[in-house]
């Protein structure tokens, strides 16, 4: 393999994998060779636009000499048999989330690319936005105190996923939590380490059948005693779509907009130096005063704490990034990171096959409670 080019071939390529491989291509290095598994119209589109020849077999992408890398963009239950294929054949390979449908499943994958020396991730891109690492040192530096509380709400779009798409079949896609949930799962356990499900729900279409989960809950501890609720529903007109994540300290909250964050909103109550470190946490943000406190009002009690306070704040960071840029931005920054891997096994990587599988673990216990008893 030529050190300076990695050659990518596809499985299965739809509107978001045409969206992806857009991003990867202009990743130095990368070359996209071919495109197997799929004959919808939107591949043969995604071909035209990479000047891809011919839509092959699987079986005959993965003999080619000329493929050293398999991205995999095809519905979950065939996450595992064709990315056990690809590993067998010695390539590497990078997979859409989940990495898998079962823990057995992702533990034969890992296990087959260890032994081969070989790449198998999950595309869990949202460690590489920049709101990701600054959140991340909020929480470590305790600017606003101790985090108390979480909550992701996920308000997604059904408009194109007819009754009939495999969304909807559990067989397919292993549910919402596994699907979808798996990317929040990972997002939570950057900032707040191993947390384990304490309680789970799911609710049914009414009229549906088969039966169509469409919006699914947990509650997942954090230690020691941070609680953070998840929901996501697919149920909203297309122009509905929104999410919303909000993150709860002693001193105030952190909200993050679009599912793919790029503005961030804090509410606080914060002493000269607390405004201070959050300007330099989140360099360019506007701040607007609420209110400023004379010395006599500046003592206040939470938490049984003394706390004390010079003003209220508004802080607002990220105004006017176009959220598809920003996520091609990761997809690209994702890639560049594997690659890293690749050339060199010493580079430390953002996301590996441990994210893909904790968070799939995670996604597993969720849909079992959610599920209940047999």
């Amino acid at each position: 393999m030529n050190q300076s080019e990695i050659r990518v071939g596809v499985i299965g390529c739809g509107g978001f994998g045409l969206y992806a491989l857009q991003q990867f291509a202009q990743v130095p290095g990368v070359k996209l060779t071919g495109m197997a598994g799929t004959h919808r119209q939107a591949a043969y589109a995604a071909a035209q636009r990479f000047g891809i020849p011919d839509i092959e077999e699987v079986a005959r992408l993965l003999a080619r000499d000329d493929v050293d890398l398999v991205y995999i963009a095809t519905p979950p239950f065939l996450h595992h048999p064709q990315a056990m294929a690809a590993l067998e054949a010695g390539k590497h390979v990078i997979c859409e989330k989940p990495l898998a449908m079962t823990l057995d499943q992702a533990d034969a994958m890992i296990a087959a690319a260890r032994s081969r020396d070989r790449l198998v991730v999950a595309n869990l891109m949202q460690r590489y936005n920049p709101i990701f690492d600054a959140v991340g040192r909020l929480i470590q530096a305790k600017v606003l105190g101790e985090i108390l509380h979480g909550s992701f709400e996920n308000y997604a779009s059904d408009e194109n996923l007819p009754p009939e798409h495999w969304f909807w079949d559990r067989a397919r896609s292993g549910g919402i939590f596994i699907e979808h949930g798996v990317h929040f799962f990972d997002l939570f356990a950057g900032w707040l380490g191993p947390g384990t499900v304490e309680a789970a729900q799911r609710g049914l279409r009414p009229g549906s059948s088969p039966p169509i989960e469409e919006h699914v809950h947990c509650t997942v501890r954090y230690n020691p005693d941070v609680l953070v609720n998840f929901y996501h529903g697919f149920h909203q007109a297309g122009r509905m779509d929104r999410q919303e994540l909000r993150l709860v300290f002693e001193r105030g909250d952190v909200t993050l907009y679009d599912w793919v964050p790029t503005r961030v909103r804090i509410h606080a109550i914060a002493d000269e130096a607390q405004t201070r470190s959050l300007c330099e946490l989140f360099p360019g943000a506007r701040l607007d005063v609420s209110l400023v406190y004379s010395p006599k009002d500046r003592a206040c009690q939470g938490r049984h704490k003394t706390l004390d306070v010079y003003q209220m704040i508004e802080l607002s960071w990220g105004e006017g990034t176009n959220k598809s840029h920003r996520y091609g931005e990761l997809l690209r920054a994702m890639m560049a990171d594997q690659l890293a891997w690749i050339r060199d096994r010493s580079h430390p990587r953002t996301i590996t096959e441990a994210n893909g599988r904790d968070s799939l673990a995670m996604a597993v216990d969720a849909s079992r409670l959610a599920l209940g008893p047999d």
